[in-house]
């Protein structure tokens, strides 16, 4: 019985999945904790994606023009630490995806490749028999000839 290959690469996937959610949660961590993170890479983000959601919720219930106030820096420092792992699992994921795709892609290609091998060695061998029959039925006409002969 043949055994199928044991599938390492979507383990390895996998595992890289589940690793990176604690990851994402350390640096969430560490840009609350750090001023520059903080001030230049938590809360811009922050503050524009309140500014998007604020200003569509406005707009679908029929205010235009009303000033959006900015967050405290506090739930912005949260919220742009929430987005930053956020981002980073979506980008790991999105990798990892991509890895999966090109193995899977690599796989398929070799498959036809193998099979385009299979293929061309086969006709390859039917030319040669049909070469064989030609040359084996000219055979078999001589001796017919010689057989009509020598009556």
């Amino acid at each position: 019985m043949v055994v199928g290959a044991f599938p390492i690469a979507k383990l390895l996937y996998l595992g890289v999945r589940q690793i990176s959610k604690p990851l994402a949660n350390r640096i969430k961590a560490r840009a609350l904790r750090s001023e520059f993170f903080r001030t230049y890479v938590c809360l811009p983000p922050a503050q524009f994606y309140h500014w998007v959601e604020m200003r569509a919720k406005m707009r679908i219930m029929g205010f235009r023009g009303a000033a959006i106030k900015p967050l405290n820096e506090d739930t912005a420092a949260d919220l742009g630490a929430e987005l930053l792992g956020e981002g980073i699992i979506f980008l790991v994921e999105g990798g990892c995806m991509v890895l999966d795709y090109s193995r899977q892609a690599a796989n398929s290609r070799r498959k036809e490749e193998e099979m385009e091998a299979r293929l061309k060695a086969m006709e390859a061998e039917i030319a040669h028999l049909g070469l064989q029959t030609d040359e084996l039925d000219a055979r078999a006409r001589a001796a017919e000839r010689q057989q009509t002969a020598a009556k």
